[in-house]
């Protein structure tokens, strides 16, 4: 997919725009799953995602084209959206970006922050990625879909830094949703030549990639149902599947009471705000406690996007 010398000028363009986050070491999570846990902390960006870095890639790469686009649409829930919101203040190209009714009202701020175009359409996510099709025939911008080479290479930078930061990591976790940090996680470990076994991590309400990655094929699914957005998907990309199913160690579902579990983990134990998604690894070392025992292991902490009402609901039974 990219090279390592791509890898790392991506990296380079990424940090010209966001700083390196943080990997800490707790010794509250450490002590609690009785391994040696670092956390990547990519609630720490500008956007509170790791998804700024693709959109930063990308939309300097669609900038430096000859023929650029007069502007970029997309559909998304939050934080892909955020994250191309961001990158096309940065490089003064137009984004118009399209939520379902009833979207996270603090993603819908967010985007609009940074500039974008914010359209509200449809009761879910395919009736706003389909409206955001008509209205890219209508605009004349370029549909952006979510996963892509430069999307990937970009998200790839916080592997880049992990790996660089933490060595001999036997196990990371990521959660999946279309792919990107997953997959910039297996194709970064594989360019450095590194051992570390990479876990992904699925809701048991959207088991899609699960499923797919026990079958060895794509397996959609006709719904989903789970507190985490980011992991809400029902069929996986092929081309981000062909990644998985090649480079990972296995697929993990969890379950909603365990994934908020672990967002009231994260913040009685290191004061960080975790989105349900990404509070999906810290849920999953839980459950594999046995078996990854005095391990060394990753977890990456893809964001903090969530509303308060949201936050106060999910974890006040496990206050």
């Amino acid at each position: 997919m990219f090279s390592l010398k791509e890898l790392e000028q991506s990296t380079e363009l990424v940090h010209q725009h966001i700083l390196p986050t943080p990997q800490y070491n707790w010794p509250q999570l450490c002590q609690e799953t009785e391994c040696d846990v670092w956390v990547k902390h990519e609630n720490h960006t500008p956007t509170t995602a790791f998804k700024v870095r693709g959109g930063i890639a990308l939309l300097n790469h669609l900038n430096s084209q000859a023929q650029k686009p007069q502007g970029i649409i997309s559909a998304t829930v939050g934080n892909h959206g955020q994250s191309l919101a961001y990158a096309g203040q940065k490089v003064g190209m137009p984004v118009t970006i399209v939520v379902p009714e009833g979207n996270n009202e603090d993603q819908n701020r967010a985007i609009k922050g940074f500039g974008a175009n914010l359209v509200i359409f449809g009761q879910d996510f395919e009736a706003a990625r389909q409206h955001s099709l008509q209205l890219q025939r209508e605009y004349g911008y370029q549909a952006i879909a979510p996963f892509e080479r430069e999307l990937v290479l970009g998200v790839a930078s916080y592997a880049l830094e992990f790996f660089s930061a933490v060595q001999d990591l036997d196990t990371v976790y990521v959660p999946v949703g279309m792919g990107s940090g997953i997959c910039g996680l297996i194709k970064t470990r594989d360019l450095l030549g590194l051992k570390t076994k990479i876990v992904g991590v699925v809701s048991e309400g959207a088991p899609t990639f699960a499923l797919s990655f026990a079958a060895g094929r794509v397996i959609p699914t006709d719904s989903v149902n789970t507190i985490a957005d980011g992991v809400a998907t029902r069929s996986p990309i092929q081309a981000a599947f062909d990644i998985i199913k090649a480079g990972a160690e296995r697929i993990v579902k969890v379950s909603d009471d365990e994934i908020a579990s672990a967002m009231y983990q994260y913040y009685q134990k290191t004061h960080n705000l975790a989105e349900p998604a990404a509070a999906a690894p810290l849920a999953a070392l839980t459950k594999e406690k046995p078996q990854m025992k005095g391990k060394k292991v990753g977890l990456i902490l893809t964001g903090g996007n969530i509303d308060f009402a949201r936050l106060v609901k999910y974890v006040t039974p496990f206050c």
